[in-house]
């Protein structure tokens, strides 16, 4: 858990900022998220958020001129410059209708591939730093090997040391020209205004330069494992192509240019799955072990790589 001055601290700037914004603010106030990757706490109609601790504050601040610049695909911050709070750099956003988690059924599919291909057709703009998505898929192995001996780490090992160099972070992308998201999941999308606004894309952490089928690989990768209704990763693909999103062919097979970021991000999510289970000391439960099984898998079918995503 975050330290609570650091809460404290964040939640106070939330309710100076929404008081900067209206002299009628309701104060209504909750802590939406608290990882160690990020805090994020709203007051009223602003968003407060506490970035990675090793976000570096020139790359953070070129992300946030994009989301400024692009109102119409990226939810835009209040302030384009970040200020430093405990030590962290700190942002503040309007709030914005979250996808409901418990309306499955109500998910914003076609939205989210709509934003995708729009963001992935946008120029992407000098001095943007690379798209984090290897990055953090590279992080989650690492904090995998931190926890320690479990009888499930193997497999993700294993599927892991399939990928290519490029996907494992330990060289650069192949041809990233492309803006990419970094981090796609109905968790990045939100209405705005609330409640019932466009869909608009947030979460600047990971935007960046890089290979556009990274951002389609959860939801390929989820379909993949079974966790994702065909009927559903199939909305998601033709409102991409429809959209005209470069990531995948217009017709015919999709998977050689999602292979290998889908399997990067199965092993990315499996390997959260053991280290969690693995510090609470239980065993996994039936999602977690469906995508750790899928890594046995993938370990022993060789990935299919388009000639551009070899290397």
């Amino acid at each position: 858990m975050t330290p609570a001055p650091l809460v404290h601290a964040l939640a106070l700037r939330a309710r100076s900022a929404a008081h900067a914004r209206s002299a009628a603010c309701p104060c209504g106030a909750a802590t939406l998220a608290d990882r160690p990757d990020g805090i994020v706490v709203r007051h009223a109609d602003t968003v407060a958020k506490a970035h990675p601790p090793d976000s570096d504050p020139a790359e953070l601040r070129a992300r946030l001129l994009v989301a400024a610049r692009l109102p119409g695909l990226l939810l835009p911050p209040l302030d384009p410059s970040p200020v430093t709070l405990h030590g962290r750099l700190v942002t503040f956003w309007p709030y914005g209708t979250p996808v409901d988690p418990d309306d499955p059924d109500a998910a914003p599919w076609e939205a989210a591939a709509t934003l995708l291909a729009r963001l992935h057709r946008t120029p992407v703009p000098q001095g943007l730093p690379p798209m984090r998505g290897p990055a953090k898929a590279a992080r989650a192995m690492d904090r995998l090997r931190a926890a320690g001996p479990h009888p499930d780490a193997a497999p993700v090992l294993r599927a892991w040391a399939t990928l290519p160099p490029w996907a494992r972070d330990e060289a650069p992308m192949p041809h990233p020209r492309t803006l990419c998201h970094g981090d796609l999941h109905l968790g990045q999308l939100i209405r705005r205004p609330a409640p019932d606004g466009p869909w608009l894309l947030i979460d600047v952490d990971d935007l960046g330069a890089g290979v556009p089928a990274w951002d389609l690989a959860r939801p390929a990768a989820w379909y993949a494992c079974g966790l994702l209704p065909p009927g559903e990763w199939d909305r998601f693909l033709t409102a991409y192509r429809q959209a005209g999103g470069p990531a995948v062919p217009a017709e015919g097979d999709p998977w050689p240019a999602l292979d290998t970021a889908a399997r990067a991000l199965t092993a990315q999510t499996a390997a959260r799955a053991v280290t969690k289970a693995a510090e609470a000391g239980r065993p996994l439960d039936e999602v977690e072990r469906s995508v750790v099984d899928a890594c046995d898998r993938m370990a022993t079918v060789p990935p299919q790589l388009t000639p551009e995503h070899a290397k």
